[in-house]
């Protein structure tokens, strides 16, 4: 790197600019950005930056900052925008809203405004939320349902099979002699998938997701709808969802429109894991082919041990009950540790999971195989109990 490149992105970096080193007008607008959120670099109060109360200025504000950084940066701006300067008011109006770039944290915001919303905002936030959504369940469900449909149909293979059983992985395996290089693609002459076998209503699983929907939980609840809605959309498994704050929600019949979940969810309030739990288990009919995953950071404004009792006798019973700190990808969630090892002592594996990792966890939960040895091989650290 030239010494002027070095001058260049120090100036940038530090937000002041020289007279020896004048910018040019492309980096000028950058710097101009940079500073109206972080300042110019100094400590004074009016370094500080701003970007006025108009949503006009904001949206301008958000077109530069595209225009310079990927998606994943704009996002993480934009977070540091909400946080720093006080923004969330701001999508409230429309035209702000549609300078945003969405991304799951960004549904969540809007899902916590939900009620807040004049009718002018709500449709051009559905039109965002539903942007998100569609772009996540391109991502995510052709992996979930060919990890259940595996799990759940062990039928003998096919070399006929119908486009929504293929074993994708399998049948690459079986081609790689067809790459064409023209086309840079692989010709299957052979498909590979499950023969499907008809399964009676009463032999299916039954997975219930329960979610906390308090603050802190909000990308959790978003990639949980989400994941509610592909896996009702298989015929392999029965699908529940309840959400819960210190009441309990019961989303079930909404899950053919993930977006419309989405809006049934009140994020923020109390928690009463021990209610929603108890929801749950008046709703199990087989223990032994019922998988409860409890999604919470454990935090329980109830009654603590008679939520530990009541897991405690649901495992007794063979419900496959697995707890999961955050389904998200944020890091290291913050969680109650005492009661995660308590969870981990009573026999629920205890452990945080990213959206990539869930389909993989879901299809060694089918196949009641050890979901905590899984988490091991998968690098994922799960509480222990304590000592």
């Amino acid at each position: 790197m030239d010494e002027l490149m070095q001058q260049r992105r120090w100036q940038l970096a530090l937000g002041a600019e020289q007279e020896s080193t004048p910018l040019n007008a492309s980096d000028k607008r950058l710097n101009d950005a940079l500073t109206a959120l972080y300042g110019d670099g100094s400590d004074s109060e009016k370094s500080r930056g701003g970007l006025g109360g108009s949503a006009p200025r904001v949206a301008r504000w958000l077109g530069d900052i595209r225009e310079y950084f990927p998606a994943s940066v704009v996002q993480l701006v934009q977070r540091d925008a909400f946080e720093r300067l006080g923004l969330r008011q701001m999508l409230l109006e429309p035209e702000f809203l549609q300078a945003m770039e969405a991304d799951v944290h960004l549904v969540a915001d809007l899902v916590s405004l939900g009620n807040m919303m004049p009718q002018k905002t709500m449709e051009t936030a559905r039109q965002v939320i539903r942007k998100v959504v569609d772009e996540l369940m391109a991502r995510l469900e052709q992996k979930t349902a060919e990890a259940i449909r595996g799990a759940v149909d062990r039928g003998k293979r096919t070399h006929r099979p119908r486009h929504s059983d293929i074993d994708w992985h399998r049948t690459i395996a079986a081609n790689l002699r067809h790459y064409q290089p023209g086309l840079a693609t692989i010709v299957p002459e052979k498909l590979v998938g499950f023969s499907r076998k008809q399964r009676r209503l009463v032999d299916l699983d039954e997975v219930i997701l329960c979610v906390d929907q308090s603050g802190s939980m909000a990308t959790s609840v978003v990639y949980s709808s989400i994941f509610a809605a592909v896996m009702a959309s298989i015929p392999a498994v029965k699908t529940r969802l309840v959400c819960f704050d210190t009441a309990v929600v019961d989303l079930t019949d909404e899950l053919a429109d993930p977006v419309q979940v989405l809006f049934g969810v009140q994020l923020g309030g109390g928690t009463d894991i021990n209610q929603a739990v108890a929801y749950c288990a008046d709703k199990i009919e087989r223990p032994a082919k019922t998988h409860l995953i409890l999604i919470t950071d454990l935090y329980e404004g109830g009654d603590a041990d008679a939520l530990k009792t009541r897991v405690a006798e649901l495992i007794r019973q063979d419900v496959n009950v697995i707890t999961l700190l955050a389904l998200s990808d944020d890091g290291r969630p913050s969680y109650d540790s005492q009661m995660a090892a308590d969870f981990a002592a009573i026999g629920s594996p205890v452990f945080a999971c990213t959206p990539d990792k869930f389909p993989e966890l879901m299809a060694t939960a089918l196949k009641r195989e050890d979901v905590l040895q899984w988490a091991a091989d998968s690098g994922i650290a799960a509480v222990r109990p304590a000592e």
